[in-house]
């Protein structure tokens, strides 16, 4: 002890603080394996089903089940971190499985669909793709403009915006390698923000043009583009007769793709360094190259049937577990210093995709009432997921009439298309940046 020189008289033990720590011990930390991780992802997925029945706010602006369960994990481990318990976790199969989701992503391109949608295809592809290019030099450029680093720009810019959770989360550990700190929870958190604000925008602005325009879904009788559109074009053609339904089989060709993606992504970085261009591709981008070569090349000559049913299938359960799996990590602790100065870049991003959707995708799809559809369902999917697109596009279609023109070309673009330009666009931009 020694005295207090404030009070002399009295003493100010130091083995009060030797007390204090003997009744605070170190934090246990549970260590969980790969198998209880991977149960537990699991467990999370069955949460957020039960969770979207509940409150049925989380059901109508589409929040995916695996990211509902998800957060109430992350929240759980934030309130338990350093008060009852840390958890370490063996997270080997999140790779895995990213990189399996996205080899399903690539899988779907098939030239064979992308020729439904025609013309129109086209134009509205190469509106995603502006628009996913825009959402990076808005975000960039108030990142600069807030003092923040210009690579979180890109987090809160196509990363969340157009590609969504699962983007988010799949190039979260590569901006963290180059120096943005919290890169998944932004990037996590944004891309929350933005399905809330798709969920509630799509409706509101495809509504808006159809009454404002007075629109009305074409009649047999007008011979008006939505009336040449038959039942094969609504949705993808079906599967042939020949079409390989064994999981095993679909499985085995995911995991051949899986393996020759890693051999494109060594070619490409070796291609860029002997040409002294230092590229740093994210892991999955070579799956999904060379996912959709075997997918065109089995269209043409059907010699592995691949049955994009089960595909989607294998794709689904990959895309919920790996989700989950990377929220039970998720840092939220590190998100609140930047909070407000990414909400200020999300709302920019909001204000972007409704002018592209008021102006751009209606004007040059056409100005009729299937465009105005396509409106609703492209801040759908620019600001969340192909989900919120087609629920936007639901809601409107229920109420005024069918579009299946907006239908088709909206759920190819944003069920795979998008994510091939969004992660060049993402890779080359952030290469440039740091």
């Amino acid at each position: 002890v020694r005295r207090n020189p404030c009070f002399p008289g009295r003493m100010r033990p130091r083995q009060a603080i030797l007390d204090a720590a003997l009744h605070h011990p170190a934090m246990t930390t549970l260590k969980l394996d790969s198998i209880q991780v991977l149960a537990i992802s699991g467990f999370g997925i069955a949460v957020g089903v039960y969770l979207k029945r509940w409150i049925p706010f989380i059901e109508r602006v589409n929040v995916p089940t695996s990211v509902a369960g998800g957060l109430v994990f992350s929240l759980l481990i934030l309130g338990l971190r350093d008060r009852v318990i840390n958890f370490e976790m063996d997270l080997v199969l999140q790779r895995v499985l990213m990189i399996a989701f996205f080899t399903t992503v690539g899988m779907g391109a098939s030239m064979r669909l992308l020729k439904v949608g025609g013309r129109l295809m086209a134009v509205f592809f190469g509106i995603a793709s502006l628009g996913a290019l825009l959402e990076n030099i808005v975000g960039v450029g108030l990142a600069k403009l807030l003092g923040l680093n210009p690579l979180i720009g890109l987090v809160a810019g196509s990363v969340s915006m157009a590609g969504g959770p699962a983007t988010a989360l799949a190039f979260g550990g590569t901006f963290e390698e180059w120096g943005v700190e919290s890169a998944t929870v932004l990037g996590v958190a944004a891309a929350m923000a933005g399905i809330v604000s798709g969920g509630l925008l799509g409706g509101f602005v495809g509504g808006g043009i159809i009454e404002g325009k007075r629109l009305r879904p074409a009649s047999i009788g007008d011979g008006g583009a939505a009336a040449r559109i038959d039942s094969a074009d609504i949705a993808p053609p079906p599967e042939s007769s020949g079409a390989n339904e064994s999981i095993m089989m679909n499985a085995l060709v995911i995991a051949v793709a899986m393996g020759l993606g890693t051999l494109v992504s060594l070619g490409l970085n070796a291609g860029a360094a002997g040409l002294g261009i230092r590229l740093i591709l994210p892991e999955y981008i070579g799956a999904m190259i060379a996912a959709a070569f075997i997918r065109n090349l089995d269209d043409s000559f059907r010699f592995l049937r691949i049955s994009q049913e089960r595909v989607d299938e294998l794709g689904n359960v990959a895309l919920n577990l790996f989700i989950v799996m990377a929220l039970l990590t998720l840092r939220l602790w590190e998100l609140f210093n930047l909070a407000l100065p990414v909400l200020v870049i999300i709302a920019a991003q909001v204000l972007l995709v409704w002018v592209m959707a008021r102006f751009l995708v209606y004007s040059l799809m056409g100005r009729d009432f299937d465009s105005a559809v396509a409106s609703g369902g492209f801040c759908g999917f620019m600001l969340g997921t192909t989900a919120n697109a087609l629920s936007s596009m639901e809601v409107l279609t229920s109420k005024y009439g069918a579009a299946p023109r907006a239908v088709i070309i909206v759920s190819l673009t944003g069920a795979f298309l998008i994510d091939f330009t969004n992660a060049a666009i993402v890779t080359a931009m952030a290469n440039w940046l740091r």
